[in-house]
């Protein structure tokens, strides 16, 4: 008797450990941080839910993701270095800091090198963008696409761009990286590298004149309560990559990483479509909520002031890279 109840108990704790590891299989968690607000016109927040969205229809009951929009997980450096060694799950970040991991990406920061969004989607879409995912993924990150954010733009509260002397002696935020100071420099402007949690103070305040942004995160950020002037400069087409950990991704099963690839792709093409419908409707609420915004006549003159921005950063992203991305560019004109 002693020994059947004693086959009983241990059934019946290999079942429950059975039904419990079953549960977890059946419950995978993913979390994915960005910098920015959780808004509907917020290119990292669309990203973010587009791929939500994607995976959990996907994986009913068997993937589900947590999102932390706000910083809530620390800065971008944070969230991908943390992604590195596999204690944060997913992030949506930006090109910048991405190339302050794999150096190759400072290639998609190069001022004015796309004239258009289907310009740079289709080098990130192929060949090249298929070598930086590759430098990337060594680096233990997983590109799963990359989501666009819009071109970036100078805001400031001193005077409207109009023309390279304009940057003059303004002091803008720029991302802590080098391609974007450099640009600045180029252009005689004041570059302030400075991390986005201090940015809105820092204008509000006066310690910085302005930044450089896309239109859709300066909506989605309430810049316009503290800052004047919008100028469509177009200078950088700004990428913004949905992110995994390789050490998250390699650990989940084949059938789930086949799921979160085709979920990223389709987060992707979905968030271009959002951030290309949006487009007008935010410059016109800026406009509504107290910006001023000119448009630029001559970029010409502003390409020429940072054309030596190129040869600065040739041999950190690989120059035959640049060839290739220079001349992908260059059949598409």
């Amino acid at each position: 008797m002693k020994r059947t109840l004693s086959s009983l108990a241990a059934a019946t704790t290999i079942a429950i450990a059975a039904l419990s590891g079953a549960a977890q299989a059946q419950n995978i968690e993913l979390k994915l941080a960005w910098l920015s607000a959780d808004s509907p016109n917020d290119p990292y927040a669309v990203t973010a839910h587009a791929f939500k969205d994607a995976i959990e229809a996907a994986m009913p009951g068997k993937v589900s993701v947590a999102l932390f929009p706000n910083r809530q997980l620390g800065d971008e450096k944070d969230v991908l270095e943390n992604m590195q060694f596999g204690t944060i799950d997913m992030g949506v970040i930006t090109n910048a800091v991405v190339a302050t991991v794999e150096p190759s990406y400072q290639l998609l920061d190069l001022p004015f090198l796309f004239s258009s969004a289907e310009q740079a989607h289709k080098v990130l879409d192929g060949p090249v963008g298929e070598k930086l995912a590759a430098n990337l993924e060594k680096r233990g990150v997983v590109s799963l696409g990359a989501a666009e954010g819009g071109f970036r733009n100078m805001i400031n509260n001193d005077h409207p761009i109009e023309k390279p002397s304009d940057v003059e002696g303004v002091k803008f935020r720029t991302m802590q990286n080098p391609v974007f100071i450099d640009m600045f420099n180029s252009l005689g402007g004041s570059p302030v590298p400075m991390a986005w949690g201090e940015v809105y103070t820092a204008v509000q305040q006066g310690t910085i004149d302005g930044l450089e942004i896309p239109l859709s995160v300066v909506q989605a950020n309430k810049f316009p309560e503290v800052v004047k002037y919008a100028s469509m400069t177009r200078h950088t087409y700004s990428a913004v990559h949905l992110l995994i950990s390789k050490k998250t991704l390699d650990g989940l099963p084949a059938d789930v990483q086949a799921a979160i690839r085709e979920a990223g792709h389709t987060a992707v093409l979905e968030e271009r479509k959002t951030v290309e419908a949006n487009e007008s409707v935010v410059r016109e609420k800026l406009v509504a909520e107290g910006m001023q915004i000119n448009d630029v006549a001559d970029l010409a003159a502003f390409r020429e002031k940072v054309k030596g921005v190129y040869g600065q950063f040739a041999n950190s992203i690989g120059p035959d890279l640049l060839k290739e991305a220079e001349d992908a560019v260059a059949q598409d004109n």
